[in-house]
């Protein structure tokens, strides 16, 4: 039977290839983004007890009502934005899904989909599979800012879509309140879509607001917001995720939606809308992961290692350029083999792999793991 692939050029994700080479060697793994602690004890009791008294078949297919109505409330008291529980929130098997959705439900054949570089590895296959042709924009400098003018000039008649990532998985920047402002300046009276990937929301640090799409007026009425519960509660294998949107934006969105998963695991949404009645459960994640990123950055402050603290999510990148000259996949590579501790090389976000000698750390660990990484790092 001959086949012809639809993404012909797709490569295994870096994460599982570092994730398989950390098993294999039996390696320390801060490489792919999973933390190696529990998940709230209270939490994982609401889902026994939302299976116990029977949520255990199909819920909602947009999902479960008090779930949408406490996404409601936490928008609504942190960025001012008031979204319809009933129309304008839709529960999805984690964000990666209602990244998928976003995108098919409005990228066609020949529109241009602008991203920005490094990028999550999810985007741009899911634009190729739409039809859609992703416009690289590579961040600038090893700090990664963005550079708006060159945004402005990637515009053309067939730009469909912009996406962003803020805190921002690989690099830990975050986009300020200026950012956004400069964004909003430039989509307007267009028909762009913006799809902001928030899945890191509640995790920034040193006293910064995040700076959600939903917070600007003139944004939020052409902007998809996904989020992430495992990011956020510490329990990525549940893979509950939602995204926010307008009417207009979310009927296409729940089209695709209806036709992927159609609904999402019920005892747990059942679970999430009692916990989230507690607004700290979410609010003192920053301080708790800025206390793991210090913790990690002192205990490598001996190190070889150059860093700026990052500024959001929970990776931290650092340069090793006083070590070796090796091209990060190389290091990243003999990290593992040699020295039993897996990273993931930045370079592989970038177009033209351009390589900042950087590895990208997840500090989601008990202090016992970060101890014996740094123990590790300081050795190099």
């Amino acid at each position: 039977m001959k086949l012809e692939s639809k993404l012909p050029g797709s490569k295994t994700s870096i994460f599982s290839v570092m994730s398989k080479m950390a098993n294999q060697y039996e390696a320390i793994n801060l490489s792919q983004g999973f933390p190696n602690f529990e998940t709230d004890h209270k939490l994982k009791d609401l889902v026994t007890k939302a299976m116990k008294d029977g949520y255990n078949q199909y819920p909602p297919d947009a999902g479960v009502l008090e779930l949408r109505e406490m996404i409601s409330r936490k928008f609504n008291d942190l960025y001012g934005k008031y979204y319809k529980p009933e129309t304008e929130i839709t529960i999805t098997s984690g964000a990666t899904e209602a990244l998928y959705n976003s995108i098919t439900a409005f990228v066609q054949k020949g529109d241009e989909v602008i991203v920005l570089k490094p990028a999550y590895d999810s985007y741009e296959p899911t634009i190729q599979l739409a039809g859609g042709i992703p416009i690289q924009i590579q961040l600038k400098g090893s700090d990664y800012k963005v550079d708006w003018e060159d945004v402005a000039k990637a515009i053309t008649n067939r730009t469909r879509m912009i996406i962003i990532n803020t805190p921002h998985n690989p690099t830990g920047t975050v986009l300020s309140k200026e950012d956004m402002m400069k964004l909003q300046k430039l989509l307007k009276d267009t028909n762009i879509i913006l799809l902001s990937d928030e899945v890191y929301q509640h995790l920034i640090f040193d006293g910064r607001l995040h700076q959600s799409a939903s917070r600007f007026p003139e944004l939020s009425k052409r902007s998809i917001v996904c989020g992430s519960f495992g990011k956020t509660f510490h329990n990525t294998g549940w893979k509950t995720g939602y995204c926010v949107a307008p009417e207009e934006l979310m009927k296409e969105i729940r089209k695709i939606h209806e036709l992927t998963t159609f609904s999402v695991n019920h005892p747990m949404q059942r679970a999430y809308a009692e916990y989230l009645e507690e607004p700290k459960h979410y609010l003192d994640l920053a301080g708790f992961y800025q206390e793991k990123r210090d913790t990690f950055l002192k205990l490598i402050s001996d190190s070889k290692f150059r860093s700026e603290p990052s500024k959001g999510t929970y990776f931290q990148l650092l340069d090793f350029s006083e070590i070796t000259t090796e091209k990060d996949t190389d290091f990243a590579e003999r990290l593992v083999k040699e020295h039993q501790l897996a990273a993931i090389p930045v370079s592989v976000f970038n177009i033209d792999e351009k390589d900042h000698s950087q590895l990208r750390f997840c500090f989601a660990k008990t202090n016992e793991t970060l101890e014996k990484a740094a123990e590790i790092l300081c050795s190099l």
